[in-house]
Order: C-alpha cells, then sequence, then structure tokens
C-alpha cells in the first residue's frame, strides 16, 4: 500500500497507486472538518530522508467520502486513514468514513507534527486503548492503529491497541526531528520540528516491528524506509504481513509499488515459499 499522506488526497493518483501494483490504496488523514495545515516551508530534503510537518491538511471526511465511493466502485481497495482532536471526534469521523465504503480504517493517532491533544493520543496506553475501543464501537470494518516511534516502549502501546480492538497495527509513523539554516540561523519548517521519513527510519522502524511482533497476536503493517523489495521482504521477516510504500515514490514513482510487489513474488519463489504468510516473522525463529 502507499503510505497515508502519501498521494493519498486525489481520485486519480490513488488509483495510479492500484494500478501500479498495490494491493490497496491509503488516503490521506482525514479529520472531521477542513484543515490547512501548516504554512510552507512544510517538507525539506535531509540526509537519509525528508522531513515534513504538513499539519494534517486535508478536505474533511464528509467531502472525501465521493472519492471513496469512487474508488471502491472501479474495484478499487481503499484504507481510510483518519484522526480525530478528541476521542469523540475520532467515532465521529470513523462512522462518515464507514459509511463511504472503505475496507478499512487507519487509525492515525501518532502524528509528530500537530498539537499534542491531536497528534499523539497513540503515545500513551491508557489514551490508544480508550480511542481505539470508542472507534470499534462505531465501525464493523477492520481497523489498522497506527503508531509512533516517539515513545519509550512501543510494544506495550501496541498490546493497548490489541486491548482496545485493533484489528492490525501499522509500524510506524514518521520519526520527530528538525533541519537548521545556517545563513537564517533558524528552523527550516515553520513548525520547527517535523516528521523523518525514508531510508534514515527504517532501523527504527524495523525495531519497532520486531518488538511490536513479539508482543501480540494481531496483524502488523510494516512502514518506514521501504525503498525497494528488499526492503520489503526484510520487514515481512521480523513479523510484518503487509508493508506500506510512501517516501520512495518521490525518487522511484508510483512503478515502486509494481516493484516492490514483484520482488517480493520472485524472492518467495525463487526460495520455495508458496505466499508471504510463509516468511513473516521468520527471522524471530532462526
Amino acid at each position: 500500500m502507499n503510505a497515508a499522506g502519501v498521494l493519498g488526497i486525489s481520485h486519480r493518483l490513488l488509483k495510479s497507486v492500484y494500478e501500479n501494483g498495490a494491493g490497496a490504496v491509503v488516503t490521506k488523514s482525514l479529520g472531521l472538518e477542513v484543515r490547512m495545515g501548516h504554512v510552507n516551508p512544510t517538507l525539506i530534503s535531509v540526509e537519509g530522508g525528508v522531513l515534513n510537518a504538513m499539519g494534517l491538511p486535508n478536505p474533511g471526511a464528509e467531502q472525501f467520502t465521493e472519492t471513496i465511493r469512487a474508488l471502491e466502485g472501479e474495484g478499487v481497495p481503499v484504507v481510510a486513514s483518519f484522526f480525530g482532536t478528541s476521542i469523540d471526534e475520532f467515532r465521529d469521523v470513523a462512522a462518515v468514513l464507514s459509511e463511504a465504503g472503505a475496507e478499512a480504517l487507519e487509525l492515525n493517532c501518532s502524528c509528530p507534527n500537530v498539537a499534542e491533544e491531536m497528534g499523539m493520543l497513540g503515545a500513551d496506553p491508557v489514551n490508544t486503548e480508550k480511542v481505539t475501543a470508542a472507534v470499534k464501537e462505531v465501525t464493523e470494518l477492520p481497523v489498522f492503529v497506527k503508531l509512533s516511534p516517539n515513545v519509550a516502549d512501543i510494544a506495550r502501546i501496541a498490546t493497548a491497541a490489541q486491548r482496545g480492538g485493533a484489528d492490525a497495527i501499522t509500524a510506524v509513523n514518521t520519526l520527530k526531528g528538525m533541519a537548521l539554516d545556517l545563513d537564517f540561523q533558524k528552523p527550516i519548517l515553520t513548525n520547527v520540528t517535523g516528521g523523518l521519513s525514508g531510508p534514515a527510519l527504517k532501523p527504527v522502524a524495523l525495531r519497532c516491528v520486531w518488538e511490536i511482533y513479539q508482543a501480540v497476536d494481531i496483524p502488523i503493517i510494516g512502514c518506514g524506509g521501504i525503498s525497494n523489495w528488499r526492503d520489503a521482504v526484510e520487514y515481512i521477516m521480523c513479523g510484518a504481513s503487509a508493508v506500506e510504500v510512501g517516501t520512495a515514490v518521490m525518487d522511484e514513482g508510483v512503478e515502486i509499488y509494481g516493484k516492490v510487489a514483484e520482488g517480493v513474488a520472485g524472492y518467495l519463489e525463487e526460495n520455495g515459499y508458496k505466499g508471504v504468510e510463509d516468511i513473516v516473522g521468520i527471522a524471530h525463529k532462526v
């Protein structure tokens, strides 16, 4: 899948992701109301990846329902990513997106570049369990809880999400960082800090998947720095059952999804495996 926030706001682009080899598409994180996000600059390339502080700009869940219905009508499976400013708002957005016909919901409680009460509910296991349970009360769809690497014990938070009824864990969101402009002698991003994605995030995200796999018995979706099929296989061997690719699109284009899928399939065939499930978590057993 594409990672939330990457090509996720346009019917045309999301359909292109699917047509180029993704198994499903993930929308940009949607809130209850239209949100403009932060003013520029909001994105900068850094060594090993990209820093972004978009601030969750989106057209609002209600306004995006037609796009979801159109994609589903064309046979494109949609995972609707969403956020809220409170537990009640998480519930309300989940209800809207469920009625729109999405295949699953990705609960974003881990954005590192918005106000604490909005972005980092997932930094606390008690709140993670509460918001997951609240969302599960209003939807019958599978709910994937997207966690942050900016925590002391991600396995503990994943366990809390599972207790709340999560059907899967997405690991992980971006890593909090910043960049400085020497000439202007000030932070480059208007928000000062942003989320680090790309290859530099991969070792952290891979460790998170490893620890979560040891703690829960629900599927994991690996995300963070996947640039090719080898990266995807590493995630699967550490415990992921699926992966999301984001920043690599900037260099590889939407063709990256087909390349990753074909590469994983080729690795499985070459090594005598019948399917992805044969290697999920296999590194834990060696």
